[in-house]
């Protein structure tokens, strides 16, 4: 159990606190001064500090920079009789957790404390979700897939000046791929500069990595540097390559012979030490039999090839990266999500994700902005991840005429859809379907019966 530290000049207050937090189970000290707070935190384990923003002569701002500076990670709740918007948003900006005015109630305390702690246990977790940042890799996964594309960006990052060629579906994260390359190479230290190829017409492309001097067209006022020469000892990454122009493709590839680029307008060759990461979710092969893409330059992108498989080819992956996303999510809201339901899982892992690992963070993003509950049921999915049994809306909005509605009739047929909703859902599985509903298996196959649904198996 965490330990909490409550600094208040006070000593009513510091015991009430006391008393609120041990009927909870949490271990507790407290204090009156700022000096000695700031010995308990350097010199204990403190999971969390509840501190008074007036300290006599003293200020709990300058108690919780303090504070901040031995420990970065510190959870700290102000607490304060002088609440203004002032305070309030100077606290939240030096790093307090959050901010509650007296005179409070014991069950704002139960629970500020609570979700501030679960906080911290969340920040924890994704922590130990995510070892690779330290190595520059920041995927998430251990399917086999993952694990063979790890090995290949540690090879290929060893040698510096070689060309890679990332293919795959898009949101597969072929950009953290092309990221993690640069960043576990030599190169790191210099830039690193991504541009989508499809989303600029020729000229502007052009323009955008080659440059152009003064007067080389009518709006060019002014020498601009190419992203090519920018990106000059790093690494440029050329993404949705499969949509660059054929007139485009031709100057692409004599950079790569050649080592060399010219501005537009220019009358001079500029050396430049660059290395090349492009990427495609296209059939570049397709492209060169319908003469779309250059057959030379294909095979001059395609030095060390690295594809990454759509998400429903490593389903392994599903339940890593739902867990990492939601603790990310929780934390960022502020919520108390812990983990999804065995059916919710279910829903998840039997879905298709066309939009791949982009589709499911985007999905856990937005649970966790429409709800704030322990575990994710599946009616807190979109509805398409149920497919073809779509989601319940609750609460039901039942407009009432004039001449008044048989209560039970309603609750009847509200309950009769429900129950045939997660029948179907679970596949016609009883113990599946209890458990979605949270009922006993008793009681569902009495509702199964009275409803004349699957045959009151």
């Amino acid at each position: 159990m965490e330990k909490i530290l409550i600094v208040d000049d006070e000593a009513f207050i510091r015991e009430n606190l006391e008393r609120i937090l041990t009927e909870d189970g949490y271990r507790t000290c407290s204090t009156g001064s700022a000096d000695e707070a700031i010995n308990i935190v350097t010199d204990d384990e403190i999971g969390l500090v509840l501190l008074d923003l007036n300290l006599g002569s003293s200020s709990g701002l300058d108690v919780l920079r303090s504070m901040r500076e031995i420990d970065p990670e510190l959870l700290v709740i102000i607490i304060t009789g002088y609440g203004t918007v002032e305070s309030a948003v100077e606290a939240l900006k030096v790093g307090a957790y959050d901010y509650i005015k007296k005179p409070f109630k014991a069950d704002a305390i139960h629970l500020i404390v609570r979700l501030a702690l679960e906080t911290q246990s969340l920040r924890r977790k994704v922590k130990r979700l995510s070892p690779r940042d330290a190595d520059g890799i920041n995927m998430v996964g251990n399917s086999p897939q993952l694990m063979q594309i790890f090995r290949q960006i540690r090879e290929v990052a060893k040698h510096e000046t070689s060309t890679v060629l990332l293919t795959g579906d898009s949101g597969t994260g072929k950009e953290l791929v092309a990221q993690a390359i640069h960043q576990l190479s030599p190169r790191c230290a210099q830039p690193f500069i991504e541009i989508n190829c499809g989303s600029l017409p020729f000229n502007l492309l052009e323009t955008e990595l080659f440059g152009h001097e003064r007067g080389a067209f009518t709006d060019a006022k002014s020498r601009k540097i190419g992203l090519f020469e920018e990106s000059d000892g790093g690494s440029i990454f050329l993404d949705e390559i499969g949509e660059m122009d054929l007139g485009l493709q031709v100057k692409l590839l004599r950079v790569l012979e050649d080592r060399k680029i010219r501005r537009l307008g220019g009358n001079r060759n500029i050396d430049i030490n660059v290395r090349i990461i492009a990427a495609t979710n296209a059939d570049l092969k397709g492209a060169i039999e319908r003469r779309e893409f250059r057959e030379d330059l294909y095979y001059r992108l395609n030095v060390f090839p690295i594809h990454i498989p759509p998400l429903r080819e490593r389903r392994v992956d599903i339940p890593v990266l739902l867990e990492h996303f939601l603790q990310h999510f929780s934390l960022e809201f502020k919520k108390r999500m812990r983990s999804f339901s065995r059916e919710a899982l279910e829903l998840m892992l039997r879905y298709h994700w066309p939009g791949n690992v982009r589709e499911l963070r985007n999905v856990v993003e937005r649970i966790c902005i429409m709800n704030d509950v322990e575990i994710i049921q599946p009616a807190h999915l979109p509805r398409e991840i149920w497919g073809e049994a779509p989601q319940s809306t609750l609460p039901v909005h039942c407009d009432i005429p004039p001449e008044g509605i048989f209560l039970e009739d309603v609750i009847d047929r509200f309950e009769r859809e429900l129950v045939e909703k997660a029948f179907n859902i679970s596949g016609g599985n009883v113990a599946k379907t209890a458990r979605i509903l949270n009922v006993p298996r008793g009681t569902l196959r009495y509702k199964l019966e009275k409803y004349q649904l699957g045959g009151g198996q």
